[in-house]
């Protein structure tokens, strides 16, 4: 089996349609993808009827904004009950917020020299509910101040440059919490990707593990070079944890993430369902 857990749509901040998507996982031979889009689950029904009619299973996923200690991670919440209020009420306080700082971050944007509105940001999102990074990084593109999304990022968007403005997440333990609450999996994304190791220490993620009930990290990943995935294996061999592999496709929005590119092993897919199973949640 081929199976991809960590894919974006244009629900989020993918450039795809769910379907499309879908369509193009069973094109490159996927047998199973996870839909994990920002703070939303509101692209997952069309993708899993998609998966329905051409013979691809769409694992319900979610990629929640958190925060340790005021750093941005993320975590991928597999399974989870679409419909459970307490993680839908969190999931609209993250999209609240995202949209709460799109005046500051264009406000921002024009005193360091690129006069950006809200309303161009807006023309890149779409029907997005959950806009963010990204589409400011499109509204950029079309402005003639950047090339590619990358490079907003690299020279003004991410945590460190001058152009980036912070906002309200989720705290990860209770992102946890919440995602148990919904019957589903959680597992740390990315952890070791830049600017997000030391938040995520290895004593940490132990901590995560044996305190708050994580269930997995991401391993196999598109910017954790050779020596950072056998650490992450390791690290989760001593602790129980499901060990996946993503893409962290978002379609033409993020070059070096093709979809596919990274994989989950299928004995780990097993015992990822397997948990769902066994929390009640919707494998």
């Amino acid at each position: 089996m081929r199976i991809d857990l960590h894919t974006h749509s244009s629900v989020s901040d993918g450039t795809d349609t769910p379907t499309a998507l879908v369509h193009k996982a069973h094109d490159l031979g996927l047998d199973v993808i996870a839909l994990t889009d920002h703070d939303t689950f509101d692209g997952v029904p069309q993708a899993i009827e998609a998966g329905k009619r051409i013979g691809l299973h769409v694992l319900t996923g979610v990629e929640m904004s958190c925060n340790v200690n005021g750093d941005s991670v993320h975590l991928l919440g597999y399974g989870c009950d679409r419909r459970n209020r307490a993680l839908n009420e969190e999931l609209a306080t993250n999209r609240a917020a995202r949209a709460d700082r799109l005046q500051r971050f264009a406000d921002r944007l024009t005193e360091l020299g690129m006069p950006l509105t809200v309303a161009d940001i807006k023309e890149q999102s779409g029907v997005s509910p959950s806009v963010g990074r990204p589409h400011i990084a499109d509204a950029m593109v079309v402005r003639g101040y950047v090339g590619s999304r990358a490079e907003a990022f690299d020279l003004w968007l991410a945590d460190d440059k001058p152009g980036y403005i912070s906002r309200y997440s989720t705290p990860l333990e209770h992102a946890i919490t919440l995602i148990h609450g919904a019957g589903g999996v959680a597992v740390l994304a990315h952890p070791w990707r830049k600017g997000h190791a030391a938040a995520l220490t290895a004593e940490y993620i132990s901590e995560l593990a044996t305190t708050h009930g994580l269930e997995g990290i991401e391993v196999d990943y598109p910017d954790h070079d050779e020596f950072t995935r056998e650490q992450l294996f390791a690290l989760g061999e001593r602790l129980g944890l499901i060990r996946t592999g993503s893409s962290d496709y978002h379609g033409l929005g993020k070059v070096g993430h093709d979809l596919g590119c990274c994989l989950t092993r299928e004995s780990a897919y097993r015992e990822l369902v397997a948990r769902i199973k066994r929390r009640g949640g919707k494998a």
